[in-house]
């Protein structure tokens, strides 16, 4: 089994940053990739910012030039700095792990969210 657990949400003002960590752990062969997406009320899941094995990073358009997504030192944990931020990045944030086995078969992995709150 897989665990993901996220840490770091808060409640922040506007124009303020958080740094929000996720971190893989249990029976895992590889990481494929990891992702953070957000949920805010009313609305669809989306991506945020995602990280591949080979260190290669997309961000969505509203998060580009603010938010930068890393992989730390450990094993299997990433981090999202979030600089600059704005109300309407107000959501559920959710870490996503893909793993991969030993015979390539892809595994799809969530953690169970961490609120952030952008407001004055």
């Amino acid at each position: 089994q897989v665990q993901v657990v996220e840490s770091g949400g808060g409640l922040v003002q506007p124009g303020g940053s958080l740094r929000l960590s996720c971190a893989a752990s249990g029976s895992i062969f590889s990481i494929y990739v990891m992702g953070w997406y957000r949920q805010a009320p009313g609305k669809q899941r989306e991506v945020v910012a995602v990280i591949t094995s080979a260190d290669m990073t997309s961000y969505a358009d509203s998060v580009k030039g603010r938010f930068t997504i890393s992989r730390a030192n450990a094993a299997n944990t990433v981090h999202l700095q979030m600089n600059s931020l704005k109300p309407e990045d107000t959501a559920v944030y959710y870490c996503n792990a893909v793993t991969m086995t030993p015979s390539l078969v892809k595994n799809n992995y969530w953690g169970q969210g961490t609120q952030v709150t952008v407001s004055s």
